[in-house]
């Protein structure tokens, strides 16, 4: 299958993501070449390299270092297209060790593509991971982890794609897909009523979340028809009762603000339907994943 192909395959957009690859590319040789490897390696050198996790952690992103591999390898600055082995899928845990994939072709397109890919794959793996520990964090108390807007710009696509792979879901992807009526929307407008029958006459349709950071604008929101309500910043005991006047209604909520990964349990327990997380993407250490040439 082309990288294309994979990346369709993985569920992503290939066309932003091979031109992300491509910027990436001319990003590294910026209008030159690798200066250390056209020295050190012969034009006609062909090896294999093992792409190896150095951590334990969840892998995601391996068919866009594909993409990177075969960009560089179609590249006058590179040595030549390079065939690439995956031994690992995106979403698979992998322990420190484990072979991820091999690629072998000219050395000169290896080495040249190898930090791209991995930068891009390291992130991407390391958001996959931290989505995964927050999963495991409220396994069984019915609550779902969903990510943030809180994204590096231009890499939203990834990013969220990544918190799929480790167990999460998304919120929304762009401001268009949904509205979400936040503090300073409900002061321009006049309250928390006030800002969600603007929306609502403006877009009809479109799913609408309201923020709240009080039982009473729990009540208020509620009560102008909100289906689903932020709760921002509030106390366990505050994130309780709000449920239960959420739940009555038949309106679902989310908690926001404050959380880290040792209380996620317990604020997963108070009956949220969902955690709203932005340290998974703004927050999340890469995943430590090397490219090693095998010796001859």
């Amino acid at each position: 299958m082309t990288a294309r192909g994979d990346l369709a395959a993985a569920g992503l957009e290939p066309d932003p993501i091979l031109d992300l690859v491509r910027r990436a590319v001319a990003e590294d040789l910026a209008g030159g070449v690798d200066v250390t490897t056209a020295a050190t390696v012969p034009a006609g050198r062909f090896d294999t390299a093992d792409l190896v996790a150095r951590q334990d952690g969840v892998v995601a992103g391996l068919p866009v270092a594909v993409a990177v591999f075969a960009a560089v390898g179609a590249a006058p600055e590179g040595g030549g297209p390079v065939r690439v082995e995956l031994r690992a899928a995106d979403g698979d845990r992998v322990r420190r060790g484990d072979v991820l994939g091999t690629v072998t072709g000219p050395t000169r397109t290896v080495l040249v593509a190898e930090r791209t890919a991995l930068n891009l794959l390291c992130h991407v793996s390391g958001v996959a991971t931290l989505t995964a520990r927050w999963v495991d964090a409220v396994a069984g108390t019915g609550a779902v982890v969903r990510d943030t807007r809180k994204t590096i710009p231009g890499l939203r696509a990834l990013e969220k794609y990544a918190v799929r792979r480790g167990g999460g879901r998304n919120h929304r992807m762009a401001l268009s897909d949904a509205a979400l009526v936040k503090d300073n929307h409900v002061v321009v407008a006049g309250g928390v009523a006030k800002a969600f029958a603007a929306v609502r006459e403006a877009w009809p349709d479109l799913p609408i979340e309201v923020e709240c950071d009080s039982v009473d604008d729990v009540r208020e929101a509620v009560a102008a028809g909100a289906v689903l309500i932020l709760l921002d910043n509030m106390t366990l005991d505050e994130l309780r009762e709000s449920v239960v006047v959420a739940r009555a209604a038949g309106v679902r909520t989310e908690a926001s603000g404050g959380l880290s990964l040792d209380r996620a349990a317990e604020v997963a327990a108070t009956g949220v339907d969902y955690l709203a997380v932005g340290a998974l993407t703004h927050s999340a250490p890469v995943l430590d994943i090397g490219l090693d040439l095998r010796e001859t």
